[in-house]
Formats: structure tokens, sequence, C-alpha cells
């Protein structure tokens, strides 16, 4: 049943293979299951609402693009778009949760309509193949980044910005250590590497402290002190209403950019795209996006995305849906047995974040660099995600800069008029949002 619905052997994949592959973008991305409480619960929502909310709405949007789109990718509330939620809608402009639920549901519910007349389809299409390629470069360099920072690897700094953290602290060793191992397998070609060096990184990490041993409780906290609570006392208002304008516009932009840049740069890794350049079944995985962040906010939790991760069940050797089903099943498991998942410490996730970033890599060796129309967007687009913490901002640089060279080169013609339409809006974006 599994290979007929999922054709695995056309996918040159199996069974155990995809089953690993979703438990290893579970293990990468489970932190969400903590950290999205933690942020939301800052504006007043209660934490264990959260939880559940999270859970479920990972599983749905999952679901959704393992079962329709059948690919390889998994979703949950996203990492930046819920600290904007909290942090920038909320505490930093005085809105209420209510309020901040309601723009994600609008946004969820244009999503649906962009998707379903092919608008979001367009402009994944209208990005140049040498960013596409720079795009999977960018999003290895993120990742790699977010689990040094994870791990303490890398630090804060006031004056540099940036600073190697303490060498000699047990998460710091246990992450390298990790990273050692995992590497190991890696280079022996064991299959599951990722996953086994989760494994024994997170049991090497209780001996020394760094894994803390859960306290279990069974008990699935009740969603409903935040499910369907919207606001919409802003439309009585012309402050309302602008104020709504623009909290939507940043949630579309941000969450619409992550989302493409994401399945571009895993689908690149995964030798998926067609030789057009297009991603398979690229509407429906767009669909499952859309969905999962309208249910989400009905749910009560911020805008579900399709995760970065998903690049580490990939290098695993995921490619279909199959995957993702097994990364769903395991979100619904974690509303019951979220002590056991949550026990996994960063420093036991971050070698397999470094290690799909080295993966990530390959892409580079597509790129054009004698020609500099080609090259310096390029460049742009995956060394700007890293030091931005934006993927969606890497992909503004790149579009722009390539648009730039091609017109200051009389080289017009190869830019098509979406990607001069995306430009303009890059420019309108940086005018009114900075």
């Amino acid at each position: 049943m599994l290979e007929k619905y999922f054709q695995l052997k056309k996918n040159k994949t199996n069974v155990r293979t995809e089953v690993i592959a979703g438990i290893t973008t579970f293990m990468t991305m489970a932190y969400i299951l903590a950290v999205n409480p933690d942020i939301l619960s800052a504006t007043g929502m209660d934490k264990g609402a959260i939880f559940t909310a999270t859970a479920i709405s990972a599983a749905f949007g999952t679901l959704v693009m393992a079962l329709w789109a059948k690919l390889p990718f998994a979703l949950a509330p996203g990492m930046g778009l819920n600290a904007f939620f909290a942090f920038g809608v909320c505490l930093g402009m005085g809105m209420s949760w209510q309020f901040a639920l309601t723009a994600v549901f609008l946004e969820g519910i244009l999503f649906i309509l962009m998707t379903v007349f092919n608008i979001r389809e367009v402009i994944i299409n209208a990005i140049p193949k040498s960013i596409k390629n720079a795009i999977s470069v960018g999003i290895g360099l993120f990742i790699a980044f977010i689990g040094m920072k994870n791990s303490g690897i890398i630090i804060a700094h006031d004056e540099t910005f940036v600073h190697l953290g303490d060498m000699k602290s047990a998460g710091v060793l246990l992450a390298l250590s990790g990273i050692a191992i995992t590497g190991a397998l890696l280079a022996l070609k064991v299959k599951g590497a990722l996953l086994i060096g989760m494994v024994v990184t997170t049991l090497i990490g209780i001996p020394v402290g760094v894994t803390q041993l859960p306290h279990f409780d069974f008990s699935v906290p009740s969603v409903s002190s935040i499910a369907w609570k919207f606001d919409w006392s802003w439309v009585k208002t012309g402050e309302g209403i602008f104020t709504m304008i623009t909290v939507l516009f940043t949630f579309l932009f941000v969450d619409m950019f992550d989302t493409v840049g994401t399945l571009i740069g895993v689908s690149t890794k995964a030798d998926m795209l067609t030789e057009d350049g297009r991603i398979p079944n690229v509407k429906k995985a767009l669909m499952a996006d859309s969905l999962g962040t309208t249910i989400g906010a009905v749910l009560g939790t911020s805008t579900v995305t399709t995760y970065v991760e998903s690049a580490a069940g990939v290098a695993e050797g995921g490619r279909t849906g199959l995957t993702a089903l097994t990364t769903a099943v395991l979100f619904i498991f974690a509303l019951f047995l979220s002590p056991l998942f949550l026990m996994i410490p960063a420093a036991a996730t971050a070698p397999a974040l470094v290690l799909v970033g080295v993966m990530m890599m390959t892409p580079i060796q597509n790129l054009t660099f004698d020609d500099y129309t080609e090259s310096i967007p390029a460049f742009f687009a995956l060394i700007m995600m890293p030091l931005t913490f934006s993927i969606a901002e890497g992909i503004v640089f790149g579009m722009l800069s390539y648009v730039i060279l091609k017109l200051f080169t009389g080289r017009y013609k190869e830019i098509s008029i979406i990607t001069y339409i995306l430009a303009i809006l890059f420019v309108l974006k940086f005018v009114f949002m900075g």
C-alpha cells in the first residue's frame, strides 16, 4: 500500500529509509514544542494550551503535505514569525494576542486564495536558477549557524556581534562530540547516521548533566482558552485597519519567502526539481502551508510554515510523503509523550543541523562564477541568510542585486516581468517597513 501510494521505488527509496528520515526530521524540529509556548506565553497566552496547539497544527500541516502533496517536508509554527507575533505585535505595538491571532488567520485565508490562483507558484518559478542554487547553500549556512548558536558553540558579543562560546562548558563539548560521532557515521555511510548521532549524544548528555531526565505527565492541555479567540474590533477605526494591514503584510512577506526558500533549497538538495527547475506538486505543498497557518490560528498559535529542518530528513534519504507522514505521527505522539521528546537537548540536535549544513552546500558547484550578473546575486542570497538570520531577507538581497546588475549591464531581456514586480515590491518593503 505504501509503495503504491508514495511510489517509493520510482523515487529510489524504501519504507525503512523514509521512516528514519521522518524521525530525523522530527527530532531536529521537536524543539518547537518547547520554544513556541515559551515565546507566545509572553503575551499572556496559556503555555500548556500553546503546546497542544503547536503539536496539533504541526501534525495537521505535515499530514496535508504527506498525504496530498506527497513531499518529504514538515511544517510547524515558524521561528521568527512567533517572535514577531509576541514581541513585535503584542509587546512592541501593544496589540492583544487576539489581534495577532486574527492577523495570522487572515494571512492563512489570503495564502489559500493566492495558492488557488497560482500567485505563489508564479513567484517560485520567477526566481532565477542561480539564486535557487544559492538558496540551498544559504539555508545550509543558516541552519548550521542555528545549530552552533543553540548549542553555545557560537554566542552573542556586543562588539563583534558573534564570538566563540565557552569551549569548556559541558553543552559545547557535548555538541562537538556529537558532531565528531555523527560525522564519523556519515563518513562510514551508516544508514540513519544523523538519527543515531542524536540519540547517542542525548544519552551521553545524561551523566554530564546536559540531558535532563523527564518527569512524565501524560495529560494533554486543553486549547479552549486560546482557540477561536479572534478580535475584530480593529475594523471600526482607520488606525486599526492600517495597523492590521501593516501586521498582515509583514506576516505575509516573511512567511511567503521563508516557505519559498525552504521548498526551493531542500528540493534542490534532494535533486527533486524538474528539468525546467520546478518543484513537483508545489501548488499542493503551498496549500499545505496555507491550511496549516489557518488551522493553527483557529487553534491558537502563530504562523505555520514549512520547516528548514526538513533538510535533515532529506539528507537521510527521505524523498516522499512517507517521510512527512512519519514526522506527523510523531507530533501526534508528542502530545502524550512530550517529556520524552523534549528531553533532547540543543547540544544533541546541533550536530544534525551543522552536518546537514555541510550537505546543503553541494549546489554551489552549479553556480556560474564567471558571470558576475549571476554569481554576485547568488552570493548575496546565500550570505545574507545567516547574517540576517532570515531566509526571506537572503532572497530579497539576491533578487534585487540580480535585477540591478542585469539592468546595469544591458541584459534586461533576461529579467522576467514577475521578477521586475518582485523587485519593486522588495524596494517598497524597505521604504515602508525598513
